[in-house]
């Protein structure tokens, strides 16, 4: 039987956290004289109030200590709460949103997925547009903690190898596990300041480059304006979001490392350097292919090419132009650019960069033994070998990644939607991408269009991508509500 008092009093700490969150956009819009400050201001008394009835009355009498069922039940009952309450401001708001709208976009946030239903952001009020890049950049530091912390722990993905790894980098960095996460948040947060403030300076808003600065940062893609970053012209703005995206897609536990003073922290990481090997060898093809089906304005296809593609791999959403229009190619070139995503330990999703890495180790390590039948040969990552259990790990999230994927496509088409649509909706709820491809879903679009049903169906696939698909998948096994 799972131990439900000290799950609740956990998610009851969260909320209260989620309700002190609020008044930010209530302060914004009582500034501004917005009557949307009421609906904050309520949607903070009652995310507030559950919080503290939750905490008070599963309040342990001892140390928390949870069991490996009990982490998997707290990791994914936490992100659906929040995300229940992180959609009572939209649910009240002006908008005149459904619930079903109002949890779509609150769980897309909170998943820094970027995929929004919500249309005239340029218009509608400060405090929901402060709201939404405040959700994206709180769901970006709790993925971050859980990828190094609770992950590892639960052998999901192979994200053991990262447990030995941020153990034994713990011990080298800071003492306590607690100022590990002092200084992972406080590196988050140093970040997202150097971004916002690089944007106002390259031209935007100071409202709006705070609401960009902090969805850059968390890979997650929700702007000010329906044209996302294409509404702005300046290629110094383009250049910053293309720079700090590209942080964001990275290890943030790196950074940690170098600013204790390891100066090879980044050389020496081999995710870090696939990451930027993948990421130059697919900007060196399309920018060409791109430059030279434009040959007129070099420059500016150059910049938005590269600016598109570094937001599709790292996840992020952002776009400057619609990158779904074009030859068949093109088109291609980006939806497989969905499946890929950062480095792991960063706010980014899709497959991450590690696991390809991992794969194509153990099928050069098979392709030598085929050779050589009789010699021994050993895959390694980062200097470490690969165990069997690490391996086996990886080729599940593949397998479970696949099956997810192929389940969501024939889901959305059964909703009436096509081909493209289905199949790009698929790979951006479970890559937590938010645009997908074509007409309908795709770059400048929203997903107002879709029907309750393909919504539902994309927020259970936002919550497999952010939760790596076994944190839920296990909880409907029936092995796993047995003793």
């Amino acid at each position: 039987m799972l131990a439900f008092r000290p799950i609740f009093y956990l998610i009851g700490i969260l909320l209260i956290i989620l309700s002190g969150a609020m008044l930010a956009p209530t302060l914004v819009d009582l500034l501004l004289v917005d009557s949307d400050w009421e609906v904050f201001a309520l949607s903070s008394v009652i995310t507030g109030t559950m919080g503290i009835l939750m905490y008070l009355s599963n309040r342990p009498s001892g140390p928390i200590s949870l069991t490996i069922r009990e982490i998997f039940f707290l990791t994914t009952a936490s992100w659906v709460s929040l995300c229940v309450f992180a959609s009572l401001p939209f649910l009240f708001s002006s908008l005149d949103l459904s619930f079903t709208d109002a949890f779509f976009e609150g769980t897309s946030a909170l998943t820094t997925t970027g995929a929004t239903i919500i249309k005239g952001l340029d218009v509608a009020p400060r405090g929901i547009l402060l709201w939404r890049a405040l959700l994206q950049w709180l769901g970006g530091i709790g993925i971050i903690v859980m990828a190094l912390t609770i992950l590892p722990i639960l052998r999901i993905g192979g994200m053991q190898l990262f447990h030995s790894e941020f153990s034994d980098r713990s011990e080298k960095i800071l003492p306590r596990a607690s100022q590990i996460s002092i200084a992972i948040f406080s590196t988050y947060f140093l970040l997202t300041l150097l971004c916002a403030s690089a944007l106002w300076l390259a031209g935007m808003l100071p409202f709006e480059s705070i609401c960009n600065g902090m969805t850059t940062i968390a890979t997650g893609g929700f702007s000010t304006s329906d044209a996302s970053i294409g509404h702005y012209s300046d290629p110094a703005i383009k250049l910053v979001t293309i720079f700090f995206m590209l942080l964001g897609g990275s290890t943030l536990i790196l950074f940690v490392r170098f600013g204790r003073g390891d100066s090879k922290a980044f050389l020496g990481d081999s995710q870090l350097r696939g990451y930027i090997f993948f990421l130059l060898s697919a900007l060196a093809i399309i920018v060409t292919y791109h430059v030279f089906q434009n040959p007129l304005d070099p420059f500016t296809t150059i910049l938005n090419t590269s600016f598109n593609v570094v937001s599709v791999l790292t996840t992020t959403g952002f776009s400057v132009s619609d990158y779904s229009v074009g030859t068949s190619f093109v088109t291609l070139a980006f939806f497989f650019l969905m499946f890929i995503g950062g480095c792991t330990g960063s706010t980014s999703g899709g497959i991450k960069i590690f696991r390809f890495q991992v794969l194509f180790a153990i099928a050069r390590m098979h392709l030598k033994q085929l050779r050589r039948p009789h010699g021994v040969f050993v895959a390694t990552y980062n200097g470490k070998q690969i165990t069997e259990s690490v391996f086996s790990s990886v080729l599940t999230f593949f397998a479970l990644y696949g099956l997810s994927y192929a389940f969501l496509g024939v889901a959305f088409s059964l909703t009436g939607m096509d081909f493209l649509t289905s199949l790009s909706a698929a790979v951006s709820a479970v890559s937590n991408i938010g645009p997908g491809l074509g007409k309908v879903i795709g770059p400048g679009e929203t997903y107002a269009p879709l029907s309750d049903a393909a919504k539902w169906i994309m927020m259970g696939g936002m919550f497999l991508g952010r939760l790596e698909l076994l944190t839920i998948i296990v909880l409907f096994t029936p092995s796993f509500w047995k003793e």
